[in-house]
């Protein structure tokens, strides 16, 4: 079996793809040999071969417009979009803690960037008949953390609906759309986190990881999983080889979420 992806040449637009599974998945499209931009609010020094970056918020509809229009400029077409962009600012404290502006946030951050991203780049790909959407959700969509991701949790629910409406709409014009649910990755995001935690409950880094795990419920595979792991399931989802696969939902979670 060739490990060949066939992506040599490929367009692909990567959002958030200066940090964590982001930067991961614009590394690993790039190694495929796909001509990669990737979207940040801020970006970084020159970059690789291949690669080019779109500074865009992309929580703003304007954003999102400067973005799409960067891409299709770059690349002269678009053949892959990974929307990998999301995350959460709101406070502890549960629901009563979650005011409309925090919701507003949650939103804007983690559903609509991939709506709006879509919105504009899918009658490309409708035109030509062909591409490959994938949306980066969560397993919180379905194991959420009443404390402090409930607003999260609920927005990229939304996002994994509207993934799966969106596939039945665009799979019979040639174009797939896929969601990839990552547990707990230990993202610099991640690792700062559990930090954090071990300075508070007077442990090491170690010590902080397992209460990250615990919290979960615990993570039958021991450790969380490394964002090159996730950017390389995704990779593969994108090219040709996965040319079946459309409307599904891959979990990376090192067995987290239970099954029946």
């Amino acid at each position: 079996m060739s490990f060949d992806l066939q992506l040599a040449g490929a367009r692909a637009l990567v959002t958030g793809g200066t940090k964590g599974i982001g930067a991961s998945v614009v590394e690993a499209l790039q190694e495929a040999g796909a001509r990669v931009v990737a979207t940040a609010r801020t970006v970084p020094g020159p970059a690789s071969a291949g690669v080019h970056y779109a500074a865009a918020d992309l929580t703003s509809a304007e954003g999102c417009a400067v973005a799409a229009r960067a891409t299709l400029d770059a690349l002269g077409g678009i053949d892959i979009v990974v929307n990998t962009l999301g995350g959460s600012s709101a406070p502890p404290g549960g629901f009563a803690a979650l005011s409309d502006a925090e919701w507003a946030r949650e939103l804007d951050l983690n559903l609509m960037p991939a709506v709006r991203i879509d919105r504009a780049l899918l009658p490309a790909m409708i035109a030509q008949g062909s591409g490959v959407v994938i949306h980066v959700t969560s397993i919180q969509h379905v194991l959420p953390l009443p404390e402090s991701t409930t607003a999260y949790a609920a927005a990229k629910a939304a996002l994994a609906t509207y993934s799966k409406s969106l596939s039945k709409e665009v799979a019979p014009k040639g174009i797939r759309v896929v969601q990839v649910s990552p547990g707990w990755v230990e993202t610099d995001a991640a690792v700062a986190l559990a930090e954090r935690l071990a300075a508070d409950a007077g442990t090491d880094y170690e010590g902080g990881k397992r209460i990250i795990m615990n919290a979960l419920g615990g993570i039958p595979l021991g450790r969380p999983a490394r964002p090159r792991e996730v950017a390389d399931l995704i990779a593969f989802l994108a090219s040709p080889k996965a040319g079946a696969i459309t409307g599904a939902e891959y979990v990376i979670d090192g067995g987290t979420v239970p099954t029946a």
